[in-house]
C-alpha cells in the first residue's frame, strides 16, 4: 500500500467520498476524525504520512486541529480540503502550516494532482 493518511471531516459522506478515491489511488486510510480534538487525539497515535482535514469543524476547527498537530510534530502533512468562500480560513492554515489546500465541491483529478506533489 501506498502513504497513510488520516482523513477528517465533520462530514460522513465526504470521509466516505475520499476514503474511496484514496484506496482507488492505492493510500491506506489509517483513520478518520469527525472533529478538530479527533484529528489531534487519533494524529498522535496514528502517526500517518498525511492529513487531509476540513476547516469547519465542531468542536475545534480544522485550523486549531492543524495547529496542534503541529505542536506535536513540526513535520507533519497537513492539506485543507475546505468549502469554497473560506479563502480567510485557507489564508490562515497555510500561515499556520497547512501544506496545501483543496476547494470542495473538488473534481477528482485536482485533489489527485495536489497528492502526488506531497
Amino acid at each position: 500500500m501506498g502513504k497513510r493518511v488520516l482523513i477528517v471531516d465533520d462530514t460522513l459522506f465526504m470521509r466516505l467520498k475520499l476514503k474511496t478515491l484514496l484506496e482507488k489511488w492505492e493510500y491506506q486510510v489509517v483513520g478518520e476524525g469527525a472533529n478538530g480534538l479527533e484529528a489531534v487525539t487519533k494524529y498522535t497515535a496514528l502517526r500517518p504520512d498525511f492529513v487531509l482535514m476540513d476547516i469547519t469543524m465542531p468542536e475545534m476547527d480544522g485550523i486549531e486541529a492543524l495547529k496542534e498537530i503541529k505542536k506535536i510534530d513540526a513535520k507533519a502533512v497537513v492539506v485543507m480540503v475546505s468549502a469554497m468562500g473560506q479563502e480567510c480560513a485557507v489564508k490562515e492554515a497555510i500561515l499556520s502550516g497547512a501544506r496545501s489546500f483543496v476547494i470542495k465541491p473538488f473534481k477528482d483529478d485536482k485533489m489527485q494532482e495536489v497528492l502526488s506533489k506531497l
